[in-house]
């Protein structure tokens, strides 16, 4: 590989509270060699290449913390392949990968084969989590030891949440000893059994069956409560309500350590989107009030939440063109997590160095990855993208196998332009 050298180019690195106008200069291997206003073109050699960033924004590549690939199992929704490319084109280079596959991973073998596959067919950084428990059935824990062992990144049940308070405290415990991420989907069953929406006004309009935000607030209450006697590596998934934030509020100011996470769904939509059963905006948790959606825009403000993720959930058409109480939970969302996060910049409710921070320092903060970052002698994971060109969704230009958009012709402003990972250009619109 050639050295290279990015001009004229505005570098927007949180990690280091870096943002100038300047040039990147990327080694024989990869590497970020000298960046910002220090880096010069009389650093490089005649040889080297020269690529023009006409002014574009550069950020670390950022890191997805939740997202599923379907292989294996569930390759006809999405595969390595697909995921890839669409996480490219967002830029997004590395990425936590959810363990409900088919079959689910909660044991070694399983371990072993997703990071050849991954190694064998990605283009991106995957970081695999496993389950929790086995087969997430949410009765006995898998062995943290052995799977941490093999590179699994942290542990997870997904969707599901696990109800027992006696289990939840011994996955604490093993997890404080292990050192490893436990990573909670936090919802109630007995209060969430068979709802697909939130509770409230469009619930009792639309005939569904709604879930309130307790379901949610019970759970992040109980484990911050465990957490206080049994402190390990927390993450909550994802929050959706002002209710929940109040608690997390409440339990930092204590000085109980965790982080928290919340999908851009949750960020920007509510639940008046969903219109006339618009099937595509079922998600879990689901689109809350508007009130619900400022308060979490507030808690990223204020440092109570830490990561924006993408809930990238490919799901096929048939299984989402049902009656919206049978249809498939989740939306695709890798592709479009920058453009619409910097939505919430343009719209001035974030400073754009806050939404950066929760994309790539954050996240790699929190997995222990040295990503995230561009700092001299870190891997060139490197994001391009133009912050104001406007563009449409459209659904069958994503490259995601699956086409389950929420978005669907949404305008966005703001739009990637290129992808490196480890110095080379992988994606360029």
């Amino acid at each position: 590989m050639k050295e290279k050298i990015l001009t004229n180019v505005r570098i927007i690195d949180p990690s280091q509270q870096m943002d100038e106008d300047g040039n990147i200069i990327i080694d024989k291997n990869g590497k970020i060699k000298k960046i910002g206003k220090g880096a010069k073109i009389s650093d490089v050699s005649k040889d080297s290449e020269k690529i023009d960033l006409k002014g574009f924004i550069a950020i670390p590549g950022i890191v997805d913390m939740k997202a599923f690939v379907g292989e294996p199992g569930f390759e006809y929704k999405e595969n390595f392949r697909t995921l890839s490319q669409a996480a490219l084109a967002g830029g997004v280079t590395s990425i936590v990968t959810m363990p409900n596959t088919k079959p689910i991973i909660d044991n070694v073998s399983m371990v072993d084969f997703i990071i050849r596959r991954g190694r064998d067919k990605a283009k991106v950084n995957l970081f695999p989590c496993a389950s929790i428990t086995r087969k997430i059935e949410g009765n006995q824990m898998t062995e943290f030891g052995l799977l941490k062992a093999r590179g699994i990144i942290g542990f997870s049940d997904v969707t599901k949440t696990i109800q027992n308070a006696e289990l939840m405290s011994r996955v604490m415990n093993y997890a404080s000893d292990l050192d490893v991420l436990i990573m909670q989907h936090a919802e109630d069953y007995e209060l969430s059994k068979n709802a697909s929406i939130n509770e409230g006004e469009i619930a009792t309009r639309l005939g569904l069956q709604g879930v309130s935000d307790i379901a949610e607030k019970i759970i992040i209450e109980r484990d911050l409560s465990l957490l206080s006697k049994f402190p390990c590596r927390y993450h909550i998934n994802q929050i959706s309500s002002e209710n929940s934030l109040n608690v997390i509020k409440k339990n930092k100011s204590n000085g109980i350590k965790f982080t928290t996470g919340v999908s851009i769904n949750n960020l920007s939509l509510n639940q008046n989107d969903i219109g006339e059963f618009r099937t595509f905006l079922k998600m879990s948790p689901p689109l809350r009030e508007e009130k619900d959606r400022i308060s979490l825009i507030e808690g990223i403000k204020n440092d109570l939440i830490d990561v924006i993720v993408s809930d990238h959930i490919p799901e096929d058409e048939e299984s989402k063109r049902l009656p919206f109480a049978q249809a498939a939970t989740g939306s695709i969302g890798i592709e479009t997590l920058l453009s619409l996060a910097i939505e919430l910049y343009h719209n001035k409710s974030l400073p754009l160095e806050k939404i950066i921070k929760c994309l790539t320092i954050n996240p790699a903060k929190i997995l222990k990855i040295n990503k995230g970052t561009l700092k001299q002698g870190a891997d060139a994971d490197i994001c391009i993208f133009d912050l104001e060109k406007p563009w449409v969704v459209k659904a069958e230009n994503l490259k995601s196998k699956s086409k389950n958009t929420a978005i669907e012709n949404r305008k966005l402003q703001g739009k990637v332009v290129m992808t490196f990972l480890n110095g080379e250009p992988l994606y360029s619109s």
